[in-house]
């Protein structure tokens, strides 16, 4: 919680399962305490994330339809606890992803002509 409350927590990567368990966040990096003693937690471990039955029913019908994804979008905290606000998403097609990177090169390369001008 301390590491969390200092801003050191990376979900950039992080992804959500449902799984016998419950729903688990995979991949997210909170770092260690610095004050913290050795029995400190590993800074990428599994973690389990508190919901009502209902809102894992709901969650699961979304993305039984395939191609769907669970991701944390950010971490906040509401009278002292920790939440982890979700969202269900569809991944980009191929043609997507291509235009994206067309469209980034296309300014980057003005950027440097214009960076070459002054």
């Amino acid at each position: 919680m301390k590491s969390l409350r200092a801003g050191r927590a990376n979900i950039a990567d992080a992804f959500i399962k449902i799984s016998p368990k419950g729903v688990m966040l995979y991949h997210a990096h909170i770092a260690e305490y610095d004050f913290g003693n050795l029995n400190n937690h590993a800074s990428y471990r599994t973690r389990q994330l508190l919901l009502k039955e209902a809102e894992i029913e709901k969650i699961a019908a979304e993305i039984q339809s395939g191609g769907h994804a669970i991701i944390p979008l950010k971490i906040y905290f509401k009278h002292g606890l920790a939440k982890c606000l979700i969202a269900v998403g569809k991944g980009k097609k191929m043609h997507d992803k291509r235009q994206d990177i067309k469209e980034r090169e296309a300014k980057r390369e003005i950027s440097r002509a214009m960076s070459r001008r002054k």
